[in-house]
């Protein structure tokens, strides 16, 4: 058993016998800046879904799409990042001074590129597919079950127009020369280890969302795992075999299957 720490793999790639230029870019540092977020929640004021980042449509995919085409062309790239402790743990991209360069100048190229994002791989439904898995969620919500779910407390409308926009991240999917899927043994287990990354973030930074705001940011994207994540464990690719590895992990972070599609 062993946990994921993808630094510590870009590291080891690097060095020898591999010896290959690799760089970790995380879809999070292309969020939208905190106006642009701002601006998308005032457009959508009833729609919980999108009050912050985290759910497809937060995301700048026309700078992602530009660094990830520049990346592929070899060419002179600068890497955004994204600051999730500022504005009390709401974040901003940082100032674009402060962004990474790579492929400059007397630079190795870079070769490979790990792509991290908790949304990476899925793909839209069709309406009705939708549909129907929302109606099962509401209705074990309304009948006071053991439903422990977030899809069945968020209307109908909503939640299409957050699979709507799912539907612009599959040039990014698409892209993958390969998808390593880390698949929490229950998905329930994100709001803990949320809960304990914004603790790590208050500790080092001064300055994070508070556990209650956790809960609702996590409260907010919660409803996508329920909705995409089984056609991801099928296989994020109709046209590739092989191309895929999903990591069951367990409560304690450690892999506990392994499963090749």
């Amino acid at each position: 058993m062993t946990r994921i720490n993808v630094a510590a793999i870009a590291h080891s790639l690097e060095r020898a016998p591999y010896d290959i230029r690799t760089i970790v870019l995380s879809i999070d540092d292309f969020y939208l800046t905190h106006d642009d977020q701002l601006r998308l929640a005032a457009d959508h004021p009833d729609n919980p879904l999108i009050q912050h980042r985290g759910q497809p449509s937060t995301h700048d995919l026309s700078l992602l799409h530009s660094v990830v085409a520049s990346l592929r062309a070899g060419k002179n790239t600068s890497l955004p990042s994204y600051d999730k402790g500022a504005f009390n743990g709401k974040g901003d991209r940082k100032p674009q001074d402060q962004w990474v360069r790579v492929n400059a100048n007397e630079q190795q190229p870079v070769q490979l590129v790990i792509l991290e994002g908790w949304c990476l791989g899925f793909r839209a439904l069709d309406d009705a597919q939708l549909t129907a898995c929302w109606t099962a969620a509401a209705k074990r919500c309304t009948q006071g079950t053991d439903y422990r779910g977030r899809l069945g407390h968020n209307q109908l409308e909503d939640v299409h127009f957050i699979n709507r926009a799912l539907r612009k991240y599959n040039f990014l999917t698409d892209q993958l020369d390969a998808l390593i899927h880390l698949d929490a043994e229950d998905p329930l287990y994100v709001y803990e280890w949320r809960l304990e990354q914004e603790a790590q973030l208050r500790q080092e930074r001064g300055s994070s969302m508070t556990d209650e705001e956790v809960i609702n940011f996590v409260n907010g994207y919660y409803p996508s795992y329920e909705l995409f994540t089984e056609h991801l464990r099928t296989g994020a690719f109709d046209d590739r075999v092989g191309a895929q590895l999903r990591l069951v992990i367990r409560k304690d972070r450690l892999v506990g299957v392994v499963d090749q599609k």
